[in-house]
This record gives C-alpha cells, sequence and structure tokens, in this order.
C-alpha cells in the first residue's frame, strides 16, 4: 500500500527572494510575512481540516479533536489561492530584464535543492519500523525526484508537489512569452490577456491536453498576482487594474466552484461560498496593499527569515507532521492544542535546518552552474 494524498487545493510557496521595484531598493519583507501565513493556513488545514491520514494520526477525526476551530481551519486549503497570487508578483519580478538562462538557473536553483532533500526524508522517516505510514516504491522515489510524477501518473512522495507542478508550468509559460522575447509593460498585457483568454476556451473546450497547459482553475491567480505586479510599477495603469479585477472575479468562481463543499454530506465543515470569496479577496488585498507600498512599514527583519522558512516548512509540514502528531498525542498523550502548536514549531525548526544546511549552500552553487555559459 502506498500512502494516500488528498488532492485538494493548497499553495505552494512563491519560492524566490522578494525585492522591491521601486527606487528604494529595499525587500518586501511584508510579501515574506504573507507568504508564512499562507504557509500556516495550509498547515492549520492539513492538521485541522481535514480528514484522511491526519485524522489516523490524531485518533478521531478533527471535528472532535478542534470542537471550536476544526470549520476555520477547513478554510486554510484556499493558502494556495494565496500563494499562486504572490508567485505571480514575485516571478514577475524575478524574470524582468533577465535571460531565459539566468531565469530558468535562478527557478531550478531555488525549487529543486530542498524539495529533492524532503522527497528523501520523508521517504527515510516513512521507512522506519515505528512509523505506520508506508512511503512509496523505490522506483516511484527516483520518478518523484524529477518533479514530474503527476503527469507520469507516479506515487507522490509529497502530498503537497501538486501545486509545485502547477508553478513549473506557470514558469514555463511566463519564460516562454515573456522573458524569451524580452519582459516589457505591452508583452505583460498580452500575456495575461492572452492567457486568461486561453483559459476560459479550454475551460469550454474539455480538451485534458489544453487543460494540462492552461490550468483554467489556477490561471486567474498567478495573472492576478501578474497583474498586481503592473501596479507595483505603475499604479495608474487602468490596464493593470483591470487584470487584476477579472483575475478575482474568474478566481473565486473556481475556488467557489471547487470547494464549496455545502452539499456533501461527509463534510465534517462546510465553507460557505462568502467565506471563500473573502479568503480569496485576502489574498487580492494583502497583495496589492503591498504592491501600493501601503505595507512598506512592516520592514522587520525577521520576517526575512520567516520568508526563507516558507518553502522548506511547506514541503515537510504535511508527512512528517502525521508523524509528530500521532508520536505526541497519541503515544505520549499531550493535549491536541499543545500537539498542534508543537508541531507546528518543529516543523519550522526542520525548516530552518533545511534552509542552513541545504539551501544556503545548495542554491548559490546550482544557480552558478546552470547559469555558466556552455560553448
Amino acid at each position: 500500500m502506498t500512502q494516500t494524498v488528498a488532492t485538494t487545493t493548497q499553495d505552494p510557496p512563491a519560492v524566490i527572494p522578494v525585492k522591491a521595484a521601486r527606487s528604494g531598493g529595499g525587500r518586501l519583507r511584508a510579501l515574506d510575512g504573507l507568504r508564512l501565513i499562507a504557509a500556516l493556513m495550509v498547515a492549520g488545514y492539513h492538521y485541522g481540516g481535514r480528514g484522511g491520514e491526519i485524522t489516523h494520526a490524531w485518533g478521531a477525526s478533527a471535528a472532535k479533536v478542534f470542537p471550536t476551530l476544526h470549520t476555520p481551519f477547513a478554510y486554510g486549503c484556499l493558502g494556495v489561492q494565496v500563494f499562486f497570487v504572490i508567485s505571480g508578483f514575485v516571478i514577475s519580478m524575478s524574470g524582468w530584464g533577465r535571460s531565459v538562462r539566468s531565469f530558468f538557473a535562478s527557478r531550478a536553483a531555488r525549487l529543486m535543492p530542498a524539495y529533492w532533500v524532503a522527497v528523501l526524508l520523508v521517504t527515510a522517516v516513512f521507512a522506519l519500523p515505528v512509523v505506520v505510514y508506508e512511503a512509496v516504491s523505490p522506483s516511484d522515489v527516483l520518478v518523484n525526484l524529477t518533479l514530474l510524477q503527476q503527469p507520469l501518473g507516479v506515487d507522490r512522495v509529497l502530498g503537497v508537489d501538486w501545486t509545485l507542478w502547477a508553478e513549473v508550468r506557470f514558469y514555463a509559460l511566463f519564460a516562454l512569452f515573456v522573458v524569451l522575447p524580452g519582459a516589457s509593460r505591452r508583452r505583460v498585457i498580452l500575456f495575461c490577456a492572452g492567457w486568461i483568454l486561453a483559459a476560459a476556451i479550454t475551460q469550454g473546450a474539455h480538451q485534458p491536453l489544453l487543460d494540462l497547459v492552461f490550468m483554467p482553475e489556477y490561471a486567474p491567480f498567478f495573472v492576478g498576482g501578474v497583474g498586481l505586479y503592473l501596479v507595483h510599477r505603475d499604479r495608474r495603469d487602468p490596464y493593470a487594474w483591470g487584470i487584476v479585477g477579472v483575475s478575482f472575479l474568474i478566481g473565486q468562481h473556481y475556488a467557489v466552484r471547487s470547494l464549496w463543499n455545502v452539499s456533501d454530506p461527509n463534510a465534517f465543515a462546510h465553507r460557505t461560498s462568502w467565506g471563500i470569496i473573502a479568503v480569496v479577496a485576502f489574498g487580492f488585498v494583502a497583495v496589492a496593499a503591498i504592491a501600493l507600498g501601503r505595507l512598506d512599514r512592516v520592514n522587520w527583519r525577521w520576517l526575512t527569515v520567516a520568508g526563507a522558512l516558507t518553502y522548506p516548512f511547506y514541503l515537510v509540514h504535511e508527512h512528517l507532521g502525521w508523524v509528530v502528531v500521532e508520536t505526541l498525542h497519541r503515544r505520549l498523550g499531550v493535549p491536541s492544542y499543545a500537539t498542534f502548536l508543537l508541531t507546528i514549531a518543529s516543523m519550522l525548526l526542520l525548516a530552518y535546518a533545511m534552509n542552513k544546511l541545504v539551501e544556503e549552500r545548495l542554491t548559490p552553487r546550482l544557480r552558478k552552474a546552470l547559469a555558466a555559459p556552455r560553448g
């Protein structure tokens, strides 16, 4: 038996350093903080907002373990929508003025080292005799190292890696239509308009290949983030605001359609359509506030550290969190809320170690190797 993973909507973090494009040149630390908030939303969902393996870890449904918070936790899966909006913003910032080689080197070097370690770490932990969750087969683990396991139909080691596959497809589209010909306001506007139109056509065409390429369910969030970066460059740009507005209107539709579960008799926490819309709006409004400089005062240095922890935390928190929850709560008898907080803290500590020992050492080396010109 292989581990079963719910493919519910959750996010992947925008995994690039966040620096401002304005004359100040300072780091947008508020965006780092927002990334951490989105990651904690997803963790809340995984630990207290759904069933499956986490129910086994607690020994009871989350509705019984968290009678007050299980409904708010159920909205945490919308952290992915927030992440995708952030990703659209920061990938635009990262790719503007870069060559394709530099863009590819930056993305691969930032994405892969922590991912490789997370895959191997989760596989190793799940292989321990005391752990009840079974790892995927050795062959499937090797395929997982390519990040192509989802299109190849291979069992996934990390439940969250489906969001990385969405990110990779966004990177490819952005590189092909913006970075390769050279980023400009006009080209980015055409890219956003073209992608939204292509996604709408894809939805109506019911063609799996088009759906794979244009991702109609997630396109509005990536495009909305790109539009907000145009707002960041020029807050008076009506086209940029139009892109943001249309993206929100379409994005909330897809979020409500896929996550509104009021008619599901098996759901222990029913999300409302207005609640879903509110969380989606929060993601757009928060990034917009950062783009407009309204949160420039949120400039605490510790937010940089928080932003650096977000990606490795996101990768490891779900499956390794099951192990920690079961150990603390079922085997040691630690109360549920204390277990929840200790699990979050332990995953953040592991993320810190991964950032220091893996990302800070391997990312610069891999980026340099990939960016080096070849004859």
